[in-house]
């Protein structure tokens, strides 16, 4: 029914609005599947009715802004700047966990205005399991929002889309099959719509399994290229592991990809912003977000490869890591020319190279998902692989956990509390003090921090680093704050650092 919904959407585009809204990586994409169908609106000389919100704005589209995504009311409130005059909207929000306030907030005015808001809620938890917490300011949870959603989507009222993946490769890394399965199914909606709208290809079950199979086509295709991706990890992680960094340069579509998974790497691994980094031909222009070019931000937000080539570039050495991406259709001279630019630096040089065969294109030239959708999935699966590869060789990992997690809003707080009792057994209650004692930096801990709501100390994590790792070496070796700083100095990967500790 909700691919019904686009295609009655993109049908009347001056009263109507299809919203796609999220927290991190599920807002990097909502922006991504918001401008990939817009194009292709535009393409065939149609309005756009497609629109995007991130939490945080677009400066969360390239660096990590987790403080609003706790703030439900700023979720309504950016919801109704977008959607003032229409008449119509079908509002997509995007929480992998079912947990985000932000989204949880805007589903919550839609539900209170049925005649013009049509909700649909994506993500990969059993409703059941949906964050029961009390919001700020608020008297419902996101829990009691998915229990009113199921109930209307009875009448079809509202739509909860939130099928079973599996667990992640890494724990708790939901840009990983999280943002792919969000990509893949907002993308066959809106492919299916968009057919039926445009090409009255009517919306049939067979339809929606063969956009589907298209997808897994791709993701086959990727992964039988294992012995050149592992390769790309493996340089990645020596750079990492030497100090060094990895680039991604990006055309078209593509670009955005490499964007979104660099910005992923300091709330994911606790990594520097000069790390792993994307830039963009054709810099904001190409990027064309809502609130224009962010270069006044600072060095995080110069993503043009004018960027890369004045202040990058010159600094580069033969342990650095370099990867073009781009498709046959992007202006390969212009590659060439690059590469070799990159070649005067580093031979660490890799690609990764879309292109169709005579007989595909010629068959499937107007193929639903379009060829550039299967592409930035598989461009996704890799520059993922490669991100959190990289990480793993560098000893960002530990038990299969995200250790060096940033603890900067509500969610992260619950996570790093639950990651420390995990892994060292110890009761909640100690797991938590053991965190504070790292934000704060103090072995003994005041009645007046002990008392302090989750905001406060999520606003003084933000000047912190390493605080998971650090409170999980004090737990597991019973060391004071500061010879585990000074061990994690001397060996950064956590079980290293503990066997000196254990020597000593």
């Amino acid at each position: 029914m909700s691919d019904q919904m686009v295609k009655t959407m993109m049908e009347d585009p001056d009263d109507s609005l299809i919203v796609l809204s999220g927290c991190g990586t599920s807002g990097r994409l909502a922006f991504l599947i918001a401008s990939g169908f817009n194009r292709e609106l535009r393409q065939l000389n149609q309005m756009s009715v497609c629109s995007y919100i991130i939490a945080g704005g677009d400066r969360a589209l390239l660096s990590s802004q987790e403080a609003p995504e706790d703030d439900p009311r700023l979720g309504v409130l950016s919801l109704k700047k977008v959607c003032e005059g229409k008449k119509r909207v079908l509002f997509i929000g995007i929480s992998c966990g079912l947990s985000a306030p932000f989204v949880a907030g805007q589903l919550d005015f839609c539900l209170q205005d049925p005649e013009v808001y049509t909700p649909v809620l994506v993500g990969f938890n059993p409703a059941h399991q949906a964050r029961d917490e009390p919001m700020p300011g608020c008297t419902f949870t996101f829990f009691s929002v998915v229990q009113r959603m199921q109930e209307l989507a009875k009448s079809h009222m509202a739509f909860l889309i939130n099928p079973t993946v599996g667990p992640e490769a890494i724990s708790g890394s939901s840009r990983m099959k999280g943002g792919s399965a969000t990509k893949l199914l907002l993308e066959v909606v809106f492919s299916a719509g968009h057919a039926a709208a445009f090409s009255h290809t009517p919306i049939t079950y067979e339809g929606i399994l063969q956009y589907m199979r298209a997808y897994e086509t791709a993701v086959n295709i990727t992964y039988a290229h294992r012995e050149g991706i592992t390769a790309l990890v493996e340089s990645a992680g020596q750079s990492l592991q030497r100090g060094r960094c990895v680039c991604y340069l990006g055309w078209g579509s593509l670009a955005l990809l490499g964007l979104i998974d660099a910005s992923e790497c300091n709330p994911t691994f606790g990594a520097d912003f000069g790390d792993i980094r994307g830039f963009i031909s054709g810099g904001y222009r190409q990027l064309n977000n809502n609130e224009g070019p962010l270069a006044s931000l600072g060095p995080e937000f110069y993503i043009a490869h004018e960027d890369f080539l004045l202040l990058v570039l010159p600094n580069l050495s033969d342990q650095d890591t370099v990867v073009l991406i781009y498709t046959h259709s992007d202006d390969v001279s212009e590659v060439v020319k690059m590469a070799c630019l990159v070649r005067e630096k580093t031979s660490i040089l890799h690609a990764v190279c879309h292109q169709t065969d005579g007989d595909t294109a010629a068959s499937v030239l107007n193929s639903i998902p379009s060829f550039s959708q299967q592409w930035e999935l598989s461009t996704k699966l890799v520059l993922n692989a490669v991100s959190t590869g990289a990480h793993v060789l560098k000893g960002k990992i530990y038990q299969n956990h995200m250790i060096d997690v940033q603890v900067t809003n509500s969610k992260l707080y619950h996570r790093a509390t639950r990651l420390l009792q995990k892994l060292s057994g110890c009761p909640e209650s100690r797991c938590e003090e053991a965190l504070l004692k790292v934000l704060y930096q103090m072995d003994e801990l005041s009645a007046d921090i002990t008392s302090s709501d989750i905001t406060t100390h999520t606003r003084t994590a933000r000047n912190r680093s390493r605080v998971v790792p650090l409170a999980l070496v004090c737990l597991l070796t019973g060391c004071s704050l500061v010879e585990a700083e000074s061990y994690l100095e001397l060996q950064p990967i956590i079980r290293e650092a503990i066997a000196l500790i254990d020597k000593a």
